[in-house]
């Protein structure tokens, strides 16, 4: 099961992944269907999750219902318990938007929601995150996760969503994160997927961010919060909604 895992994602493109998993959703549902785990976005509950990841496998990982990972389910249960994301009326740019979030966020009566991207099938405005078509303080609330890793000059990328991000707003933009890295690594002759799938860990990454990501979006403007949101939760919530432990949110505010 692993192995057929990274061929799925190493040589199908996510475009056509993310077809594929509307279609295959209900049958998967019903075959994982127990209640060891819950998924916190939808509450289904299942015997078990599927593996994923493009190297190191991980078991349990991946939610049968929404597709959510880890990392999905964290952001979920912090936005719903920390933020006014759900209660508030917010205008909203979701980048590069999760099948996860996608039809949950959409029907918010509260938000007006915007996705953007330049291949996803899911956004609704084509459009390249270092030159948005936006005018500047449009926003209320920014999502911007996993993406950054995937720019070339996410320097450039950080200062289009600071400006477009509305004094007072709120952004959060999760990465692949090394805490074990003082600095980041990036080497721009590293072109080709295999090259950057041993260099950065993924075969459509440009980089490997250390501790100085924070330091990367203070300097586009923001003020930023290190959010450990594991940290205020239990262990048997961790377990039961399989979440990563020590998964740092970047929260940053304008």
């Amino acid at each position: 099961m692993r192995r057929l895992v990274k061929l799925i994602l190493n040589y199908i493109p996510r475009t056509i992944l993310t077809r594929l998993s509307f279609i295959l959703k209900p049958l998967i549902r019903i075959y994982l269907y127990g209640y060891k785990y819950t998924d916190p976005i939808d509450g289904s509950s299942f015997r078990k999750f599927l593996p994923y990841g493009y190297n190191n496998v991980r078991k349990n990982a991946l939610s049968p219902s929404t597709f959510s990972l880890e990392r999905h389910r964290l952001l979920w249960l912090y936005l719903k318990n920390e933020t006014p994301f759900f209660k508030k009326k917010l205008k909203v740019l979701h980048f590069a938007p999760e099948a996860a979030y996608y039809s949950k966020f959409k029907n918010l009566t509260n938000l007006i929601y915007h996705t953007t991207d330049i291949n996803s099938p899911l956004a609704t405005i084509k459009a390249d995150i270092c030159d948005l078509p936006m005018k500047d303080n449009s926003y209320d609330f920014i999502l911007c996760n996993h993406v950054l890793e995937h720019i070339i000059d996410d320097k450039k990328a950080m200062k289009e969503l600071y400006r477009v991000l509305k004094k007072g707003g709120i952004g959060i933009f999760q990465v692949p994160l090394d805490e074990n890295r003082k600095k980041t690594y990036e080497d721009s002759s590293i072109v080709t997927p295999n090259e950057r799938n041993k260099a950065f860990g993924q075969y459509d990454h440009v980089r490997i961010y250390g501790m100085d990501f924070f330091d990367r979006l203070s300097e586009a403007g923001f003020r930023v919060e290190k959010c450990n949101y594991t940290s205020q939760l239990s262990k048997e919530e961790i377990e039961k909604f399989r979440l990563p432990n020590n998964e740092i949110i970047p929260v940053c505010y304008k």
